[in-house]
């Protein structure tokens, strides 16, 4: 399948721009805001969990058109795909959650920019810190989310590995044709419905890309439990779709790559942090092991182990 253009990108492009929201009524007035200026048209579609902050009236004032549902029935994969069935039509579906926002005027134009390669499938942005970030939270957007762009395919999996399908629901776009063709976002997974979903279009033959130039700011400052949890629930993801490790690929040695850059940008001027970080790191890597043997551990256990920790009775786990 050779590279096509599409006409419609060129202005024409039927984009919608879906944000899940719960309580989250100052970050959503931040994020309306960098909408606002955006080049692309696109329509603005918020999912809100029956939020108690006045977050779902804020979006209706700014133009969106809100879906309200129990907050007992979100899920990460379930509400996404549920937005996509009921708009359906779209050529593609931008995904941001409420705590992002974008960085320029340009960044929904570019992110859907590299759909005008027909074989692309999906489009994953790039994140920058948010101001407030703090050092070791400004290497990690550092370290996942360079200037660079990148498209990936199957056949570039043997160099890059479980790589070729990160994704990111924080800031995210999907052609609509190829999210049908995989049968949608998955409802079971506990988090990465987005990795889950991108490493299904490698597997159908479409192309992952990593567009650099479609920036929005994004980051969390976690705790040291809160990324032991964190890392608990993505060491949970990948111990039950391991297909994803067998079909397009491990993460080899990306771990303690991760580890070095890290102590690297940290440096002899911030030498003191290097304890925290070691200690963070070691931690990422003992909750990640621990998560293996969940299938061994009563839903009380997981759950106190869990970020997500709802998941653990909701009708969603398996």
């Amino acid at each position: 399948m050779g590279v096509e253009v599409v006409d419609s990108i060129n202005g024409a492009a039927k984009v919608a721009c879906i944000v899940p929201t719960y309580n989250g009524r100052e970050d959503l007035i931040r994020l309306t805001q960098s909408l606002k200026s955006q080049s692309q048209k696109f329509d603005f579609i918020v999912v809100d969990s029956s939020s108690r902050d006045g977050t779902a009236e804020v979006a209706a004032a700014h133009g969106a058109t809100v879906f309200s549902i129990p907050t007992a029935e979100f899920n990460h994969g379930a509400t996404r795909q549920r937005m996509i069935d009921n708009n359906p039509g779209y050529d593609f579906y931008v995904f941001l959650t409420q705590d992002a926002y974008l960085e320029d005027q340009y960044a929904l134009e570019n992110i859907i920019r590299p759909f005008a390669n027909k074989e692309v499938g999906a489009v994953c942005g790039r994140q920058l810190p948010h101001l407030d970030a703090s050092v070791l939270s400004m290497h990690a957007r550092k370290f996942n989310y360079p200037d660079t762009s990148e498209v990936k395919s199957l056949k570039t999996a043997d160099k890059s590995g479980m790589k070729a399908a990160f994704m990111s629901n924080s800031f995210s776009a999907y052609r609509g044709e190829a999210i049908k063709a995989v049968g949608g976002f998955p409802a079971h997974v506990i988090l990465s419905e987005d990795m889950y979903v991108a490493a299904k279009m490698l597997l159908k033959g479409w192309k992952i890309a990593y567009e650099g130039s479609a920036r929005c700011r994004h980051s969390h400052n976690y705790t040291l439990l809160q990324e032991f949890k964190r890392y608990f629930d993505i060491g949970v993801f990948h111990a039950r779709e391991e297909w994803i490790r067998k079909e397009v690929g491990g993460a080899g040695k990306e771990g303690l790559r991760y580890v070095i850059n890290e102590l690297k940008f940290l440096g002899m001027k911030k030498i003191h942090l290097w304890p925290i970080s070691i200690v963070r790191n070691g931690l990422k890597l003992i909750a990640f092991r621990i998560s293996r043997f969940e299938k061994y551990m009563s839903p009380s256990i997981k759950r106190r182990l869990s970020m997500h920790h709802r998941y653990w009775d909701d009708r969603f786990a398996r």
